[in-house]
């Protein structure tokens, strides 16, 4: 699929959930029902997906997880704070580098329009 129509049905699920619950609640809880909603509208989604570190030639587990990834291709960063910083964002940029991802979303879903916490992120390599 597409990355700009997964794009656009990740966004829309995710709209779904805020209105369903609002701001104020803890990542993971946003995390489990976006989660369930991205399953239920046919696309393929690991939860907690882990990313190990390569470090020269080695493989390091270092704990590191990918909270949603989406048809292998998008990768969902879940926050719940007062606001995004530049710290939230270059996670993300580090997750689409480690996995070789280009595409990844930011989103806190502790706004009161979910529109002011998203944030679409690109690896450009």
């Amino acid at each position: 699929m597409e990355e700009s129509y997964l794009t656009e049905k990740i966004i829309g699920c995710s709209i779904k959930v805020h209105k369903a619950l609002g701001p104020g609640l803890l990542e993971s809880v946003y995390q489990s029902c976006l989660y369930y909603e991205l399953n239920k509208s046919g696309l393929l989604v690991e939860k907690e997906k882990a990313l190990p570190v390569i470090y020269e030639e080695v493989k390091l587990e270092c704990g590191y997880r990918i909270d949603l990834l989406i048809e292998k291709k998008i990768i969902i960063e879940v926050k719940s704070v007062d606001a995004l910083s530049d710290i939230h964002l270059a996670q993300v940029l580090t997750y689409l580098k480690l996995s070789n991802n280009r595409f990844g979303l930011l989103i806190n879903f502790n706004v009161l329009k979910l529109k002011d916490g998203l944030k679409r992120v690109v690896n450009g390599y």
